[in-house]
């Protein structure tokens, strides 16, 4: 829902929309990568078939393009699903019920998921299931983007595994205890040895260039509603690095990609098509 406000406790206040979708930083990327013109494909573990939120999800992402033959349904369990409230500035409040019964989850065959796959994005809330998928497409050399969303120990194995690894502010500040994003990637780096970058919302993204903290300012934008953009920069830069861009110019597009989520309304459904990316892109330095 899109408030004026947040409420006070015991207060009411008045919603001015109200939309369901999809969600969740895998989800949201795909979804990102379809409209950009990408082949997706969606793995992970949901509810059973009888878990009316996972089924939600499975055909809201089918709608979009996405494969979801990789989803392992678990009988038993259930989705998160969340309640958000968005105010005037974009800045969100959100109450999660976390999913039930999926932790224990792991892919029925990693190596068919990655098969024919360019690159692959994952992120850390489900461990054990994605380091699977990271192993199997680690055999096959390809791309592997962590999403570093959680926070963990800066010397996690799954994180080892990732080609590039791209944080959020939060995560990285609750992974090293450090404010000071260029102090923290280069704590992390200590324990990684490919690409490591942070991203800070309207701030822009930090990343390490030969052991050197560069930055990249976001793109100025009239703020509507930020949930998901950094699963849609993920998903870009992805999508970017399958297209053989430097990583500068990848950044870039990942930096438009989520400019662009963020004046639209609606989470993974406010993705930005191809062509909007490039429409924004052209003329700005």
């Amino acid at each position: 829902m899109r408030v004026e406000n947040f409420p006070l406790p015991g207060a009411k206040v008045a919603a001015s929309e109200f939309i369901i979708t999809g969600g969740g930083c895998a989800a949201n990327a795909a979804v990102a990568i379809a409209r950009l013109g990408g082949r997706a494909a969606f793995a992970g573990p949901i509810g059973g078939h009888d878990d009316n939120v996972s089924n939600r999800i499975v055909a809201d992402l089918e709608a979009e393009g996405i494969d979801c033959t990789g989803a392992e349904r678990v009988a038993g369990g259930a989705a998160s699903v969340s309640l958000i409230l968005l105010d005037a500035t974009g800045e969100k409040s959100i109450a999660t019920r976390r999913g039930a019964n999926l932790n224990a989850a792991l892919p029925a065959d990693a190596v068919r998921l990655v098969a024919d796959a360019d690159a692959v994005l994952v992120d850390n809330r489900f461990p054990e299931f994605v380091t699977a998928v990271c192993q199997a497409a680690r055999a096959r050399n390809i791309p592997i983007v962590i999403d570093l969303d959680h926070a963990t120990e800066p010397a996690d194995p799954l994180l080892t595994l990732g080609s590039h690894v791209i944080a959020s502010s939060e995560a990285l500040h609750g992974s090293t205890g450090s404010s000071d994003l260029g102090a923290a990637l280069q704590r992390v780096a200590k324990k990684l040895t490919g690409f490591l970058a942070v991203t800070d919302g309207p701030n822009g993204v930090y990343w390490l260039d030969n052991g050197a903290v560069r930055h990249m300012p976001a793109f100025k934008i009239e703020a509507v509603d930020t949930l998901g953009a950094g699963d849609a920069f993920h998903g870009a830069f992805t999508s970017a690095l399958v297209e053989s861009r430097g990583l500068e110019d990848a950044l870039r597009f990942a930096s438009a990609a989520a400019a662009l989520k963020c004046t639209k309304f609606g989470g993974a459904s406010g993705a930005a098509t191809r062509a909007e990316v490039e429409a924004f892109l052209k003329g700005r330095s």
